[in-house]
């Protein structure tokens, strides 16, 4: 069974954080430098402290197409972050490896071959730079503020790295939670870029998340053995193993697929992506929540796969599947175990820190606002049978939860101006009842995702993933999907494709002077986005939105343009009945597009629905620039008479449009976008739909104009329950 010797040098590095946050009295009056050197010239000037790293560097090829060496690139122009481990910190490094018997002795001299010297010279070297290009470096004072919160771009070895503070001195910085900077010898400013020593070497896990659950499922202690076990009776090694596409490594390298043209109205090119990674999320009980769980088990190693199985029967929340089986075929996706697990597992690699997005929600304004405002949302598909699962945070929640249902103060109901009057959508303190069978009567308090640093185990660093511990049990139970259909779902296109999150594209937020910069862009050749079927002369943009004071959910949408026709892969509804599938759309320019719509079950048999959806036509119809005219559409913004209201949004309805969400404003603040007449929602589909199935949804243009734009960017689940409640009227937010 293989086991990653970059593991091991978590034990030593938990160690040395430890030694660093018990020092006194340190002198840090001086380690704000500025010097006029390049990070090359600046680590040569301090050989003393950085001549093995330097000897490293010079010896280190930029990449297995490139004879220049990385010392080069480091005195050229740039935008480089450089943890530059001590000498200290090597030697402490190699000692680790001398001790897992990966060299014969604790230096340079000690290793068995040449290809693993040269192996470990590139862990030091590839993941101690951040290259920033022509956009940013890192100073502390500009590091992600939250806890656990990863740097938009990934180092030089394509490693995301997360950064945390010690909750006594928050001074004592830690990379992955591991690897602390030097309190004395951090943000050194040179001219291309800034330095930081090291006081361990940073080197996340090899290891996939298939390697380290072989491991768990037979070690005692490390946090997960009863999860691991459930994943290898699942058969999920080899889903768990998927890391990189090397069929678009090789296309990309050999320009098989190229960049789209420039964006005619935002003047960028698409960039395509340098890789396709795969990565996966898993919400994993503890194995000290097993323990407390299953009786009779004074040791975690005697838990069997059994006894969950008839733990799961005994709470009997199972059932609400179609042809739920409770034999020993755990492969079999119906089977109690298989349900349980899958629910666990998301198909895409997610950081803590978005693991909910906050940009542009109401009362938040990124970059200043830190503290959560109104509740936040988003919803992805799990891993076997097709499941949502929820992640939500709120100023009231006071951390990230699974599947949390909470009353808010939405001004309908109890909080209507007949009664309490409250409509800032925030928690009121209550929680909505049990419907159906429920794993406790607590269920819709959510489960909240931990902290993985407090199980000590080097879990933040594997190669394709990354594991939270959760301490309640995650079921996907009849009340959890009673609960999502009597609530309005609404997700972000990108929640639907994976490969966007994994890969780094969805809200990445590194400063980029123009705005919209870092488009991309992806290929009609190739399948990049699996959830999406791009037919030829199609150009799929992606527009992170960022500093771009737009009113889009999260900031960033999806434009497309030419003459366009794409399918998409809908996640499924929560629980079966009429549900209504809406689509926002912002309108504000003579360039947007039509399209007709096609829904259906297959996507090789869709039938059209409505007529085409003209994306110009919002609360007015923009046909230039400066130039609109009514659109019949009757938008009329909100007054303070609830019942008028009311009755300007039967009238649109009637007709298929909504005014959008008062969820969210644009960048900086003001309004929300409920009041801006150029964004509407439009109800697209209206009719019965089946639970644990997924849908298909494509948009073809029917105008011969291929300059013009398509816009995605969100989508809305909304059952009858909701949109036609005698007894409350759907919500505004």
């Amino acid at each position: 069974m293989r086991t990653s010797f970059f593991r091991l040098c978590a034990i030593v590095l938990i160690a040395c954080g430890c030694l660093a946050s018990c020092k006194e009295d340190i002198d840090v009056s001086n380690r704000y430098t500025f010097t006029d050197q390049t990070v090359l010239s600046y680590l040569q000037a301090n050989d003393s402290i950085f001549s093995d790293y330097l000897r490293l560097l010079g010896e280190t090829k930029v990449s297995d197409y490139s004879e220049s060496l990385m010392s080069s690139r480091l005195s050229a122009r740039g935008h480089f972050t450089v943890f530059a481990p001590s000498n200290d910190a090597i030697q402490l490094y190699l000692d680790t490896l001398y001790r897992k018997g990966i060299l014969t002795e604790p230096s340079w001299k000690g290793f068995k071959n040449t290809n693993d010297e040269d192996s470990i010279r590139r862990v030091i070297v590839f993941n101690s730079i951040i290259d920033g290009g022509d956009q940013v470096s890192y100073a502390t004072a500009n590091f992600p503020p939250k806890e656990n919160e990863e740097f938009d771009i990934s180092n030089m070895n394509d490693r995301p790295l997360s950064v945390s503070r010690d909750s006594i001195n928050s001074d004592i910085i830690r990379i992955n939670g591991l690897y602390p900077i030097s309190l004395r010898n951090r943000d050194i400013e040179v001219i291309n870029g800034y330095v930081h020593q090291m006081e361990a070497v940073i080197a996340p896990s090899n290891d996939r998340i298939s390697d380290f659950i072989e491991t768990w499922a037979t070690t005692p202690g490390s946090g997960y053995m009863v999860m691991s076990k459930l994943l290898l009776a699942c058969g999920l090694q080899d889903t768990l193993s998927a890391y990189r596409d090397d069929t678009w490594e090789r296309m990309y390298l050999t320009k098989q697929v190229l960049d789209l043209p420039v964006h005619n109205t935002f003047g960028q090119v698409g960039t395509m992506p340098e890789h396709r990674y795969f990565g996966f999320t898993i919400f994993a009980e503890t194995d000290d929540f097993w323990l407390s769980a299953i009786p009779g088990k004074a040791r975690v190693e005697d838990i069997t796969v059994e006894d969950v199985k008839a733990y799961l029967e005994g709470l009997d929340v199972f059932g609400n599947v179609v042809g739920t089986t409770y034999d020993d075929d755990y492969q079999n996706p119906l089977n109690i175990i298989n349900q349980f697990t899958t629910y666990h597992v998301l198909p895409q690699r997610i950081g803590r820190d978005k693991l909910v997005i906050h940009y542009n929600e109401l009362g938040y304004t990124y970059g200043t606002s830190q503290v959560p405002t109104i509740p936040i949302m988003d919803y992805y598909q799990t891993l076997g049978v097709p499941r949502l699962l929820k992640t939500y945070e709120s100023r009231e929640s006071n951390g990230i939860y699974l599947n949390r249902f909470p009353i808010l103060q939405n001004g309908r109901g109890r909080f209507s101006p007949e009664n309490e009057n409250k409509n800032d959508y925030h928690e009121c303190g209550d929680f909505f009842e049990i419907r159906g069978a429920a794993t406790t009567p607590t269920e819709n308090e959510g489960i909240e995702i931990l902290n993985p640093l407090e199980l000590n185990v080097d879990n933040t660093s594997i190669l394709n993933g990354i594991i939270y511990p959760i301490n309640k049990l995650l079921v996907c139970t009849e009340n959890v999907c009673t609960q999502m259909m009597n609530q309005r779902v609404r997700i972000d296109v990108g929640c639907i494709m994976p490969e966007i999150m994994t890969n780094g594209i969805r809200s990445n937020r590194s400063y980029f002077p123009t705005g919209a910069t870092n488009c991309r862009g992806f290929p009609d050749n190739y399948q990049y986005i699996n959830n999406v079927d791009i037919a030829e002369g199609t150009e799929f943009y992606y527009l992170p939105g960022y500093l771009c004071n737009w009113y889009n959910l999260q900031g960033d949408e999806f434009n497309i343009i030419g003459q366009y026709d794409f399918t998409i892969k809908l996640p499924p509804v929560p629980k079966s009945g009429q549900y209504e599938i809406r689509f926002g759309v912002a309108s504000g320019t003579q360039w947007r597009s039509m399209a007709q719509v096609y829904f259906g079950a297959s996507k090789d048999n869709m039938p059209a629905v409505g007529i085409p959806m003209d994306l110009r036509m919002g609360g007015v119809y923009r046909r230039l620039v400066g130039v609109t005219q009514e659109s019949g559409v009757g938008w009329e913004d909100d007054t303070n008479d609830q019942e008028y209201d009311d009755e300007v949004n039967k009238r649109m309805r009637a007709i298929g449009f909504m005014k959008a969400p008062n969820s969210w404003s644009n960048q900086f603040g003001g309004k929300s976008v409920r009041h801006a007449e150029f964004t509407t929602r439009r109800v697209m589909v209206s009719q019965h739909l089946e639970a644990n199935k997924n849908y298909y949804i494509r948009f073809k243009s029917v105008l011969k104009d291929k300059k013009k734009e398509f816009f995605m960017d969100y989508f809305e689940y909304v059952a009858k329950e909701v949109y036609d409640n005698p007894n409350e009227s759907e919500d505004i937010w």
